[in-house]
């Protein structure tokens, strides 16, 4: 089974969409079979539910995440997951410290989709930012073939 986990901060906003909007087009794609999704946050604690703003926009893009409960991310995560995807630059340095072995599976959502990565920004640390779902859920959509084939490559190197 091909393992990606989607990481952020708090795991309340971004990530948990970021999930769903991957869950998603594996389902549209007729791809769901074979496939482990998840998400997790890197300074959060374990069994918190979305942001209601997190749970409105979800839904405004067809997802549903009210079910959603926040994870801590953990060495067993990492080194069950084929390929981690984060939000910023600055998570994406903090995993590749704190768990050295797994710093070739972690990287970028943008970096993973586009030629120049870029950080997401979090709307639980400035309520400007409301609105990234539809951003994330573009990334994933024009990026899910890539972010396909990197999973399974990394996989396929275990």
């Amino acid at each position: 089974m091909t393992s990606i986990l989607f990481v952020c901060k708090a795991n309340r906003y971004r990530s948990p969409i970021a999930a769903a909007c991957f869950t998603d087009e594996l389902i549209k794609h007729q791809q769901e079979q074979g496939w482990y999704i998840s998400s997790a946050g890197t300074w959060t604690m374990d069994g918190v539910p979305p942001v209601p703003d997190a749970i409105l926009e979800a839904k405004q893009l067809g997802l549903d995440i009210q079910s959603h409960r926040s994870r801590v991310v953990t060495a067993d995560m990492l080194q069950e997951a084929d390929l981690t995807l984060v939000m910023e630059q600055g998570q994406k340095e903090a995993l590749q410290i704190e768990f050295p072995a797994y710093r070739q599976k972690v990287a970028l959502l943008t970096e993973a989709v586009e030629e120049k990565p870029y950080d997401i920004a979090d709307p639980m640390d400035d309520p400007q930012n409301l609105k990234v779902g539809p951003e994330i859920q573009r990334l994933i959509q024009e990026g899910f073939e890539k972010i396909c084939a990197r999973a399974i490559e990394n996989s396929q190197r275990v």
